[in-house]
């Protein structure tokens, strides 16, 4: 099964917010996943991102791959870049 971390879209239209996920590749953008890493909240000022660290490199060294978004909101969480030698 190859996975992917990546973004599954919440709430209303013109409100949305997002839950990074670990999901199948071949599931739809909104469906069934695996494991709930944190959220993204792209509404506030400045944007919100909260992530299990813990979670998503266990992720990560299992061989999920994350989506170019989620690589860049995972950066600025501090969990991709330098790792504990």
């Amino acid at each position: 099964m190859a996975t992917r971390i990546r973004l599954r879209r919440e709430g209303r239209k013109g409100q949305s917010y997002f839950r990074i996920v670990v999901a199948d590749s071949r599931s739809p953008r909104d469906g069934r996943f695996v494991a709930l890493l944190g959220h993204y909240n792209p509404r506030t000022n400045p944007a919100d991102i909260k992530v299990d660290a813990e979670q998503a490199r266990i992720w990560l060294d299992k061989g999920a791959l994350p989506t170019d978004t989620v690589r860049s909101l995972l950066k600025k969480a501090g969990v991709l870049g330098q790792r504990p030698a």
